[in-house]
């Protein structure tokens, strides 16, 4: 995996066909590990299994960046792409608008959780702040006055 990593350095020149086809087959596979990757994380944070779904962010990280400088060295050799490998510039363009939608679910399931967790912390804050305001007997309506600053909360990291 390493050597495919390395393998897309973005080279100084496409001198032919088996130099493009070579470029356009890293930058493929770069992306389909990457998807992989992708998936399974969508996989686990719909599943409410964040810590699992984020257990390869580094090497999510590491195939994302090895992504964009197979990209980069497509953009540089487009023109020689274009004429050496029209084929393999095609499947790329294919399976990158592909990827795009796998990327844009994706962040869609870690939007979706992050606003869930953030909501479900203000509930139970709200919840603890209207707790510890004093309950007592007045006009229907009339509220105590409330606290200056709420308690901290304070959360568990081992559940």
């Amino acid at each position: 995996m390493q050597a495919r990593l390395e393998q897309q350095a973005p080279a100084a020149r496409i001198l032919g066909r088996d130099d493009a086809e070579r470029l356009v087959a890293g930058v493929l596979a770069t992306m389909a590990d990457l998807e992989k990757i992708r998936a399974n994380e969508t996989a686990h944070v719909r599943a409410g299994r964040i810590r699992d779904g984020l257990a390869e962010e580094a090497r999510k990280s590491e195939l994302a960046s090895a992504y964009m400088r197979g990209l980069e060295a497509v953009k540089a050799n487009a023109i020689a792409l274009a004429r050496f490998a029209p084929e393999a510039l095609a499947r790329l363009k294919a399976a990158h608008g592909a990827f795009g939608r796998v990327v844009e679910t994706n962040q869609t399931v870690l939007a979706t959780a992050r606003a869930v967790s953030e909501n479900l912390v203000k509930g139970v804050a709200d919840e603890m702040n209207r707790l510890s305001r004093p309950q007592g007997y007045g006009l229907p309506g009339a509220q105590a006055p409330r606290p200056q600053r709420s308690e901290p909360l304070i959360l568990s990291k081992s559940l």
